[in-house]
């Protein structure tokens, strides 16, 4: 546990309408328009969902959402904290799930944001398994407003060790990125595929250019997917690394 930081689950009103405000200026939303409202968390944790929210001496300072799904597993809708209190709110999840008898949890996230990317993939050991093409349609918010909602499917094995593939990319470039640079570079167990630096400063300053990034990973994420491939690490410098499954080779 991050010191003098609290992480409990909630279910009264005031604590949840709080947590609604927070999930509103992480995704730069008005108040009156969260994307997850009070009343729909109060919803959720009542079906038997979990909403986990951390705290230290100034208030809030991250939450997340999960509900029970099928085969044992669990589905967390949403989670986001302050820098450095991610993982602590995942593993709070985790404990809360494991507890349950859950042994698997499954999220979504942007596959451009290669932050997300490297937190879910390498520091979890969480691997890719699907990929969404605009999963949610068109949304407003402030993040992700002018881009199409593709989004990867990541599963995490709550009682594995943490592992990941975490190589530099090597081998030829097999594909140039819209900044005209390499996009791919594959071996003959791997491919790697570069995403931008930053995704939403990019969209927020030049979208045209966001949505051709989004085009190009796409091309290359779907057929990795379809060809036996996992999403199974991330470089601190924004490419993925795509793995082979023993199944597939």
């Amino acid at each position: 546990m991050t010191t003098g930081v609290t992480i409990r689950t909630v279910d009264d009103v005031a604590s949840l309408a709080a947590v609604a405000d927070y999930f509103s200026d992480v995704w730069q939303t008005p108040r009156t328009a969260p994307p997850y409202p009070a009343e729909v968390l109060h919803s959720l944790v009542h079906a038997g969902g979990a909403v986990h929210a951390a705290y230290d001496g100034q208030g809030l300072r991250g939450a997340s959402v999960a509900v029970l799904g099928a085969d044992r597993g669990t589905y967390s809708l949403v989670a986001a904290a302050d820098r450095g209190l991610g993982h602590a709110v995942k593993q709070a999840q985790r404990d809360w799930a494991l507890g349950l008898g859950a042994r698997t949890m499954r999220w979504t996230f942007d596959p451009l944001v290669g932050r997300n990317a490297r937190f879910n993939l390498v520091k979890l050991g969480a691997v890719g398994t699907e990929y969404l093409v605009d999963f949610y349609g068109p949304m407003t918010d402030g993040v992700n407003d002018g881009d199409e909602s593709d989004r990867l499917t990541v599963t995490w094995e709550l009682d594995a060790p943490t592992a990941s593939y975490d190589a530099e990319p090597r081998g030829p470039v097999t594909a140039t990125a819209p900044d005209g640079g390499p996009l791919t570079r594959r071996d003959e167990r791997h491919i790697w595929c570069r995403v931008p630096e930053d995704v939403v400063k990019l969209r927020a300053a030049d979208p045209a250019q966001a949505l051709r990034w989004r085009y190009a990973v796409r091309e290359v994420l779907l057929a990795a997917f379809v060809d036996g491939f996992r999403a199974t690490g991330m470089t601190r410098d924004g490419w993925y690394t795509l793995t082979r499954s023993e199944e597939a080779a």
